[in-house]
């Protein structure tokens, strides 16, 4: 029995269906992905961040003690030596903060690359 006009478009209705809801999974799991990657993306960057902060506290710690080894406090009043670690205090901070706002412009950049549209990528 040969197919009526009725059929074929009723077929074709559900092959179209069909195709968007492949299309449509293939979106979400192509927005599953880039989030998956975000996330990844954020952890290494806060876990690198970390790293970066302890290494400066461990590196200003370190001539700190070397510091007081080699010039050991005199006195009551400031001297050079607190002058010394006050500086190097002061340049660990602004490493930090140098840190900090790397990664802030690195987030934001992200932010702005995976808000785009994917023009039909």
């Amino acid at each position: 029995m040969p197919e009526t006009k009725t059929q074929r478009s009723t077929a074709a209705r559900k092959a179209a269906a069909t195709r968007r809801g492949h299309a449509a999974e293939s979106k979400q799991h192509e927005r599953a992905k880039r989030v998956d990657r975000t996330t990844e993306l954020s952890d290494d960057v806060l876990k690198s961040l970390e790293s970066g902060q302890r290494a400066a506290i461990e590196a200003v710690r370190k001539f700190v003690d070397t510091l007081d080894e080699k010039l050991p406090a005199v006195g009551e009043r400031p001297s050079r030596r607190q002058e010394v670690v006050d500086s190097a205090m002061e340049m660990a901070d602004r490493l930090v903060h140098t840190q900090y706002d790397f990664i802030r412009s690195v987030v934001q950049s992200a932010g702005k690359a995976l808000s785009k549209p994917d023009d039909g990528k």
